[in-house]
């Protein structure tokens, strides 16, 4: 397991951006107490979500949203909700919050 970040670098409803050992870019979020990864990159282009460093969600801070052509994603599920990827899935990366305060991935 890669250690990424401690729990409190990730504010409530807030993101941040963090290079992985494996060469890969993923952003973690939280929301209502419980964190969630994925990768940088948006199903529909292949493009990175964010539009401003660290920036993935939207003005109401309630999805993730793409920067390209706006397209909205649940962040519990990764599921595109609206914009022309709907139905899709952005690609979790599968974390656990260890005792320590830690955030690790596989």
């Amino acid at each position: 397991m890669e250690k990424i970040c401690m729990t409190e670098e990730v504010p409530e409803r807030e993101s941040r951006t963090y290079d992985t050992m494996k060469g890969t870019t993923i952003f973690i979020t939280q929301k209502d107490g419980s964190f969630y990864a994925y990768q940088n990159v948006c199903p529909h282009l292949q493009t990175e979500l964010e539009y401003l460093e660290n920036q993935f969600l939207d003005q109401d801070r309630e999805y993730i949203q793409c920067s390209t052509h706006g397209a909205l994603f649940s962040v519990e599920t990764g599921e595109c909700i609206s914009g022309p990827c709907l139905g899709d899935f952005l690609e979790k990366v599968k974390l656990e919050v260890h005792s320590d305060g830690g955030i690790y991935i596989d």
